[in-house]
């Protein structure tokens, strides 16, 4: 081999490798805060759930990744390795099966399936699973195009009260959020949402706390929670419910114990005491096993 020919092949060795060091450089200089969450729109420390669903979706995509680089680099060894030479004439020796090589490529799969399932079905039982008489519980009332807030009487609700929401009206021009139905909730206590439709089916989204459920008329889902960050969040439905579904928005607001009561007072003060319970719901034969002509 001449020096030219030995020049060229150690050109181009060191070639990808600089390339690899470049990347891994600018990959290890991104690490933000938004990297390390995986880009998710919430915090770690906003609910008590926040961490493990950062921890879930972050851990997923490294493990996906890892498998992805060993496959596309066994891929890219098999084009190199077993490319057809110069002066190869027919066919190269068939393999019809390798049974372990088959064996390992179902079972691995299938590892990872259960593996992902696991960790996801304990977050989410953590997250819709009823707390043992928790401090806060509210019944949220979705319906076209808004949202209502019974905060029941308990440990933290001396009287139950209610808060009426209206719809939004966007108009393409910026508009006062503070006119939102607002939902209040108290930092470091648990808190538990019966989530009921008054209509047709919604969805009750936060995305700060990562988390999202869908509201079912004539049944009652069930999100538990302890927000651990004072702030307020954007709240929106999250399915589509009929033509001003995207107007159908509120805030949540994590305040203080005294904030908390403050509000609840106000609400009682403005003669909203009680609840507004399905009285107001468009579903009259939802329970009835009237036989229909």
């Amino acid at each position: 081999m001449s020096s030219q020919d030995r020049t060229g092949s150690r050109r181009a060795r060191v070639i990808p490798i600089a390339g690899l060091a470049i990347v891994g450089a600018l990959a290890l200089s991104g690490c933000t805060a938004e990297n390390k969450n995986g880009w998710l729109p919430g915090a770690r420390d906003t609910t008590n759930h926040t961490a493990g669903i950062i921890d879930l979706w972050v851990n997923t995509w490294i493990t996906v990744m890892i498998i992805g680089l060993i496959t596309w680099g066994l891929i890219i060894w098999c084009i190199i390795a077993y490319r057809r030479r110069k002066g190869a004439t027919g066919f190269p020796r068939q393999t019809s099966y390798n049974l372990p090589l088959e064996v390992f490529y179902v079972l691995v799969p299938l590892f990872m399936v259960f593996v992902f399932f696991h960790f996801t079905d304990i977050e989410q039982k953590s997250i819709m699973a009823k707390v043992d008489n928790p401090d806060v519980t509210v019944d949220v009332r979705a319906k076209q195009w808004s949202w209502d807030f019974n905060y029941m009487a308990g440990n933290d609700v001396k009287e139950s009260v209610y808060d009426v929401g209206t719809q939004a009206e966007l108009d393409g021009k910026p508009f006062d959020k503070s006119t939102l139905p607002t939902l209040y909730l108290p930092v470091n206590r648990t808190v538990q949402l019966d989530l009921n439709a008054r209509d047709v089916v919604h969805s009750f989204w936060v995305p700060a706390f990562l988390t999202k459920l869908d509201v079912i008329p004539g049944k009652t889902n069930v999100m538990s929670l302890t927000p651990t960050a004072l702030g307020e969040y954007d709240g929106k439905c999250a399915e589509l419910c009929g033509e001003y579904h995207s107007e159908m928005l509120f805030n949540v607001k994590v305040v203080t114990q005294a904030e908390f009561d403050a509000h609840l007072k106000s609400l009682q003060d403005k003669g909203q005491a009680g609840t507004l319970g399905n009285a107001y719901d468009r579903n009259p034969n939802l329970n009835s096993n009237t036989k229909q002509d």
